[in-house]
């Protein structure tokens, strides 16, 4: 399986313009640029890198999850699985992604918590995005909802 997505831009770093198209057509010549990459001047954020592979990751763990909770005979009634991006400074200049930190509440009919904990863990490290985080933390703070 390959996906694409296709980014133009034009234009130097801090005055250019971009935009951002999916495959699937979920993103259609979204717009992005440096300023709204953290906040334009009304204060409002656009869509950016960093945001897209949050995205990425808080999906791909939550169905990672869902398919190993399944196979364990306790399928999931509702995952909600949230990622934050960390990005800052590198020496040297420039800026890298340190750490994708997963949040996860789960409701699992007749799931342990010590079972639902555990299958989260490895979701966490076997969805093929964490696997391609490998260089960065990847966190987990999960809970059980009754």
């Amino acid at each position: 399986m390959k996906r694409q997505a296709t980014a133009v831009w034009s234009g130097a770093l801090t005055d250019g313009t971009g935009d951002i198209t999916t495959q699937s057509g979920a993103l259609s010549s979204q717009p992005y640029s440096f300023k709204t990459r953290f906040q334009d001047e009304s204060g409002k954020s656009g869509t950016n890198p960093e945001e897209l592979l949050a995205a990425a990751h808080a999906g791909c763990f939550a169905m990672q999850l869902s398919h190993m909770l399944a196979e364990a005979g306790t399928p999931a009634a509702r995952l909600e699985a949230k990622a934050v991006v960390t990005v800052e400074p590198k020496d040297g200049g420039g800026f890298q992604i340190t750490q994708s930190a997963l949040t996860l509440v789960g409701k699992v009919p007749g799931a342990s918590e010590a079972d639902f904990l555990a299958t989260a863990r490895k979701a966490k490290e076997s969805c093929p995005v964490s696997v391609a985080l490998g260089a960065i933390e990847l966190t987990l703070t999960a809970s059980l909802d009754a």
